[in-house]
């Protein structure tokens, strides 16, 4: 079994959490974390269910066929409810997809810098995770270029668009090309579709369009604002759906039923996260110039998700202790590069910014007063 690392954006916000208890004033930019209040028709929903028998083990049937129709109305994908497993989170739904999709010793590739859970969790199962190295010139996003580079060929590819840590998005001629350089090749592809709907501009083309041997994860943790809910799903091949179900019963049962019943009714309330995405783009602009007016650099501007990735070299080459040392003196927790790239992350940080703007302007304004503390 490979040995896999521990999240440092936890190992801050454990410190963060602690700052607070002792009456520190913390702005939580360390997780990809929406704070925004429930609609007031999902509180309804879970307070009605509270005061009936809440259902043991059980998949809402209603929400995998909502989940379908959405693929269809929204990316013109044919996609079955029998596709789509109910899981707790996104996390458990890329285990899924990794472990019924490959056999043992599975080669698989990953944009670097990347969310921490894909090297991590292949690792972990025990599969050898291939990273591609993904700077700024190609807006550290994957690309047909770099995959052909790949010597052998890869057995499986994770995609993300928009991408953690730097919310860039893959314009959809080159996600066109991924997809058939992969169906060429016998190149099975997991797709990261979490910050889908967050996007500012640019189209985000779901792999589920373009390939019926890729597997989908997804989650409502972000563009419904259901973090702490624990409700993800994942699209699956027909040729997959009784080894991911033969897995998900054994692994983890069902997702929480009264997640279940939240998201659902998120789903009617379109209008009211769509809201929020004129404050992400306001943040987005602010985080973008504030954060080049200070020095940082190597900014990729983020097409879509909720977060900065800034090159730090300005002020040190310790990203971690950077990030610990900003959030002891200032109160503003931030995610250290090495989480998202073992090998150049220790000259980078990400900012997540889906707070009130307000809370954006201070955070940049305590940054600001601290880096001059440093010069």
């Amino acid at each position: 079994m490979n040995e896999i690392e521990s999240f440092k954006a936890v190992e801050i916000g454990r410190l963060a959490i602690e700052m607070e208890d002792a009456g520190h004033d913390v702005i939580h930019m360390e997780y990809g974390q929406p704070t925004a209040p429930l609609p007031p028709s999902v509180k309804q929903i879970v307070k009605q269910a509270i005061d009936k028998p809440v259902p043991g083990y059980w998949e809402s049937t209603e929400l995998r066929r909502s989940l379908a129709m959405d693929y269809k109305l929204r990316y013109g994908a044919d996609v079955s409810p029998e596709q789509i497993f109910l899981t707790c989170g996104a996390s458990p739904a890329l285990v899924l997809a990794l472990s019924a999709g490959f056999k043992p010793g599975a080669r698989i590739a990953m944009a670097r810098p990347g969310y921490v859970a894909y090297r991590n969790t292949v690792r972990g199962l025990g599969y050898k995770a291939v990273e591609i190295a993904c700077g700024i010139d190609s807006r550290y996003q994957i690309s047909l270029d770099k995959l052909k580079q790949i010597n052998p060929l890869p057995d499986g590819l994770i995609v993300a668009s928009p991408a953690n840590p730097t919310g860039t998005i893959i314009p959809p001629k080159d996600m066109r090309a991924i997809a058939d350089y992969c169906k060429q090749y016998d190149i099975r592809i997991i797709s990261d579709e979490i910050y889908h709907r967050l996007s500012f501009g640019m189209e985000t083309l779901s792999m589920s369009a373009l390939s019926k041997r890729a597997f989908i994860v997804n989650s409502f943790s972000k563009y419904f604002c259901l973090p702490g809910w624990r409700i993800g799903w994942l699209v699956v091949p027909d040729d997959m759906i009784d080894a991911v179900n033969a897995r998900l019963t054994n692994y983890f049962l069902t997702a929480p039923s009264l997640s279940q019943m939240a998201a659902l009714e998120a789903m009617n309330n379109e209008n009211y996260y769509n809201g929020f995405l004129d404050i992400y783009a306001q943040n987005r602009k602010l985080m973008f110039s504030g954060l080049e007016a200070l020095g940082f650099k190597n900014i990729a501007p983020p097409d879509g998700a909720f977060y900065a990735y800034a090159d730090m070299t300005a002020f040190g080459d310790n990203s971690l202790e950077f990030c610990k040392q900003l959030l002891r003196d200032t109160g503003v927790a931030t995610t250290p590069g090495i989480d998202f790239d073992p090998v150049e992350g220790h000259k980078f940080v990400r900012f997540s910014y889906p707070q009130s703007t307000d809370q954006v302007e201070t955070a940049l304004g305590r940054l600001k007063a601290w880096l001059k503390t440093r010069a």
